[in-house]
């Protein structure tokens, strides 16, 4: 006998849960709890990068009645939205220099995504598109005005990404979620040292067969501390006394020089 299209699969299952809820029967719910080894990231001036674990299980009331198949899990970490515009050169009076731009309006500072598998194999467009998974599912949006050609735009999306992955700050790792147990599940979200301060999202999904069954989001705050972070709110919320200071320091430091290196 041929398996079911997946969407019929979908659809069936649908129905028989439907019918069971109508029917007084036990009813099949899952829930998804997770968990950070650390919520908040202190950012110095060693700083060089470091990593958070993101854990958890999966909990199936007693009561109800076990799905088939296995269970598909999707972690998302998102930096807070920002501004980013993309520039491509190209060639003036036989010098290269910055013609065509495009600007990513309220887009990720920061994307990673982990999941069990490709995540395109977990659910269709629509539900992908709908939670931003992936990069190819990302809402991009651009500024209201742009010069660039609706044929040429794909190639700055794509070009955007690849600038960010370079960075470190995109990423997406299939088959990067392990689990320890049948319920229980831990992955690894590596942060890089250029990582964006602010508030970040960490988004938890169970998937089964293309269905979104339960999803988390917890905060993770990233911030500097110490004389970094005292300089950072000196120079956001006082900029004519940072600048002020800057400028002291500067002659201080250069008074300072000419002592040290006089010549007799």
């Amino acid at each position: 006998m041929r398996p079911l299209p997946h969407r019929l699969r979908t659809l069936a299952a649908t129905v028989v849960t439907s019918l069971a809820l109508l029917g007084g029967g036990p009813s099949r719910a899952e829930e998804l709890v997770t968990a950070l080894s650390a919520d908040v990231v202190s950012i110095q001036s060693n700083f060089t990068g470091t990593e958070i674990v993101v854990f958890g299980q999966i909990g199936v009331d007693v009561k109800t009645v076990p799905r088939p198949g296995r269970y598909d899990l999707i972690v998302k970490v998102e930096g807070p939205a920002q501004q980013i515009t993309t520039r491509r050169k190209g060639r003036f009076l036989g010098v290269w220099v910055n013609r065509d731009y495009e600007t990513f309006v309220e887009v990720p500072s920061f994307y990673s995504l982990a999941s069990t598998a490709r995540v395109g194999e977990l659910g269709d467009r629509e539900l992908l598109d709908a939670h931003g998974l992936g990069l190819n599912h990302l809402n991009l949006a651009i500024s209201g005005h742009s010069d660039v050609p609706l044929s040429e735009r794909d190639d700055f999306r794509q070009a955007f990404l690849r600038l960010r992955a370079d960075q470190g700050l995109y990423s997406e790792r299939p088959e990067s979620i392990e689990f320890l147990t049948n319920t229980m599940f831990r992955t690894t979200i590596p942060l890089p040292a250029n990582i964006p301060i602010g508030k970040y999202s960490v988004q938890g999904y169970l998937i089964q067969d293309g269905v979104m069954l339960a999803r988390t989001e917890q905060e993770l705050a990233v911030a500097k501390s110490g004389f970094e972070q005292v300089t950072f709110n000196l120079a956001q919320n006082h900029p004519a006394v940072y600048g002020l200071l800057a400028v002291i320091l500067a002659g201080i430091t250069g008074w300072l020089a000419g002592l040290i290196f006089r010549k007799d």
